[in-house]
């Protein structure tokens, strides 16, 4: 069959259920919760598995960073049958009381980054698909997760001259938290009929410089793959709920 472009997949190799995610090593990560791993394809930043969780088969894909290459990522695996996605990802806090570890559930997402523009005007919202929103609300409250629920803001890049006054506009608006990729695929994958939603670790607390986050990321390892693991287990059991 015919292989797509950029993520060397074939429709036969898809399954309706993916995951995700924008770092290559974080595929790895989520494949030791999966059974009968088979390694897919791998291509520039996008890395391809497949594997069965709770008896259902699932992709995983990682998207490289921020909306271009994760709408080349969905655009290519919808294409090859996917039917539901959900994104595992990191994210900024933009409120002082999401700590450092905890996860954000995206309801929906400020569109700020210009790859779902391409598509469709500003004034299209980008949200997430209620059915799949709802069951990792549902997994997270039964595993008694630290969790938030609401608006992020999807953006092309954190090292702007006018960052921190962006941060405390969206801060003010009640915005959770910020990413790269969310609104994208929440506005794409609306557009192209799929299913689509976003559970992202905090990695970075609010106001705090982005370089001294970075560095507090690395030094809280445990801390962050705890909370990597929990939004996984989150997307898988969303998934095949």
């Amino acid at each position: 069959m015919t292989l797509q472009p950029h993520i060397l997949v074939s429709a036969d190799q898809v399954s309706d259920k993916v995951v995700v995610c924008g770092e290559p090593a974080r595929v790895d990560r989520i494949a030791t919760l999966l059974a009968d791993v088979e390694f897919l394809a791998e291509n520039r930043e996008f890395r391809l598995l497949r594997g069965h969780f709770n008896g259902h088969n699932i992709t995983v894909c990682s998207t490289g960073i921020g909306a271009p290459s994760a709408l080349i990522a969905l655009e290519e695996l919808v294409a090859c049958g996917a039917k539901q996605l959900v994104r595992v990802g990191s994210a900024g806090a933009l409120q002082q009381h999401i700590d450092l570890g905890d996860l954000v559930i995206a309801e929906a997402a400020v569109r700020d980054e210009g790859g779902s523009h391409a598509y469709v005007g500003g004034n299209y919202p980008a949200y997430g698909d209620i059915g799949l929103t709802a069951k990792l609300i549902q997994h997270c409250q039964q595993q008694q997760l630290p969790y938030h629920s609401g608006v992020v803001r999807s953006h092309d890049s954190f090292y702007r001259d006018d960052e921190l006054a962006i941060c405390e506009q969206w801060h003010r608006k009640g915005v959770l938290a910020a990413d790269m990729e969310t609104a994208a695929l929440m506005t794409v994958g609306r557009l192209r009929g799929v299913q689509v939603a976003a559970i992202l670790a905090n990695v970075v607390r609010y106001q705090a410089d982005v370089k001294a986050g970075v560095a507090e990321y690395v030094n809280a390892d445990q801390l962050l793959a705890t909370a990597e693991q929990n939004a996984i287990k989150a997307a898988l059991s969303a998934l095949t709920a």
